[in-house]
């Protein structure tokens, strides 16, 4: 690789690696506030928490790294135009062309790593991040009990539990339901433990009090147990997880959609093949993104007045081509024979490039002509 390529791949990787880890950092923090908020809510521990923060990494990063390759791309070309390094270079006669040789470099690596991600990484995390929700989803102690704090998981039912053990027994419990306006019932407890039977969940209290409370005439029946179910099965209908999404699927497998693949996902084959289709256009992005940002700004040549048009200009052309991202997913998931719609945007973004990098090797295309007058 020559002198000038290993200078300006060095430069874009290390602006790409800043601008990755900004952009990461906020779609995760973003993220993990939703979270935090759902699963203290539930009574999840921080290590709950830390996990799903996690799994949900690949994703995060999955849609930080185009956008951070374009970013880094129209920095390090602005830079460099700023300080007249590519005009030295055109000099010595470089041509558009051989100057975008490092920025396609530069475009594969962000493929390679693309490619990790949407075939390996975020499959695999998401298929784990979805388990593992379903497993906390049915663990009824997280959804429903919180040690220390009044519970209301329904209208009219309060709960509360002094202490929870690490084997689930819990300790000095209160129940109330007020949900018939003729009677009131308070149930406490020594001590409950829940239990599942035939999918449905009982919480069966030992050596407690059942007080009856009629509001007809406000008096109050004291019955004491040894022990007592209370089915709180409809306070916790949850939902059984019957199939895989289509993000946990490999691509190959999206790719061969079977009978029995489409009734798992709900998809039918058309959006399956289209999705896998789709992680392929994804990973090319981040190269297109790259050359469209350096192509953009070599436009128009050296400028004492900067090259904010330019700049402006790439931005306007990332957005199309997302719109064109759209545009084409949409017309392959009419169809599975219009898979190939899918790369809509890749093949629009390649064909801007290469008219941006031949009109830049044409600067007397942007100069005005000017009239001799005799």
């Amino acid at each position: 690789m020559a002198r000038f390529d290993r200078y300006m791949l060095s430069q874009l990787m290390v602006v790409f690696g800043f601008f990755s880890l900004v952009l990461v950092m906020v779609y995760w923090i973003n993220r993990a506030v939703v979270l935090f908020d759902r699963l203290i809510a539930d009574g999840q521990s921080a290590g709950v928490f830390l996990e799903f923060t996690a799994l949900s990494l690949p994703a995060v990063i999955r849609l930080a790294l185009p956008l951070s390759a374009f970013a880094a791309s129209v920095y390090v070309t602005n830079r460099m135009a700023t300080e007249s390094e590519l005009v030295v270079v055109q000099a010595t006669g470089f041509s558009a062309y051989r100057l975008a040789r490092p920025v396609l470099y530069f475009g594969l690596i962000v493929f390679a790593l693309m490619l990790v991600l949407m075939h390996y990484l975020v499959p695999l995390s998401t298929a784990q991040l979805n388990e593992r929700r379903a497993e906390i989803a049915q663990n009824v102690s997280a959804r429903l009990l919180t040690e220390g704090q009044f519970m209301e998981p329904a209208d009219g039912i309060t709960v509360y539990i002094r202490d929870i053990t690490p084997e689930g027994e819990l300790r000095d419990i209160l129940l109330s339901d007020i949900r018939d306006p003729d009677s009131h019932l308070t149930y406490t407890a020594a001590k409950a433990y829940l239990v599942r039977t035939d999918g449905d969940a009982q919480l069966v209290m030992v050596d407690g009090l059942a007080q009856t409370l009629r509001t007809s005439d406000q008096r109050l029946f004291i019955t004491s147990f040894a022990d007592f179910a209370y089915n709180i099965g409809d306070l916790m209908a949850v939902a059984e997880r019957d199939g895989r999404a289509s993000q946990e699927l490999m691509t190959w497998e999206l790719l061969n959609p079977t009978p029995e693949l489409e009734e798992e996902t709900g998809k039918d084959a058309a959006r399956l093949i289209s999705e896998g289709h789709d992680r392929f256009g994804q990973a090319l992005l981040g190269t297109v993104g790259a050359l469209l940002g350096f192509s953009a700004l070599l436009v128009g040549g050296f400028s004492r007045f900067g090259v904010w048009r330019q700049i402006i200009g790439a931005i306007f052309l990332i957005i199309v081509i997302k719109a064109l991202e759209t545009v084409g997913l949409n017309i392959a998931r009419s169809n599975p024979q219009l898979w190939f719609s899918t790369y809509l945007s890749i093949i629009t973004g390649f064909l801007i490039i290469w008219a941006l990098l031949f009109l830049s090797g044409r600067p007397a295309l942007f100069k005005r002509r000017v009239q001799v007058q005799s």
